[in-house]
């Protein structure tokens, strides 16, 4: 049994559709203020490109952790 954690930022773009970064294995004992103020910084950068126009605003930050079980390992 495994547990894969993931930072999932996500943010609006300029047609109010979601766009969500995901960052695998996350950096341990991050702050909100330290998450969002990063998220600050890629959206006054412009750092990423989407079909709907660049981001525009912080809409959500999830810590997600999965347990993953093994059932069937093939031989």
């Amino acid at each position: 049994m495994a547990v894969k954690e993931t930072l999932e930022l996500v943010f609006n773009n300029q047609l109010g559709r979601e766009i969500v970064l995901k960052v695998k294995d996350p950096k341990q004992g991050l702050t909100t203020e330290q998450i969002t103020g990063a998220m600050d910084n890629i959206i006054a950068l412009n750092v990423f490109n989407s079909s709907g126009g660049d981001l525009v605003s912080k809409k959500d930050v999830r810590w997600v952790s999965a347990t993953i079980t093994d059932m069937w390992d093939p031989v």
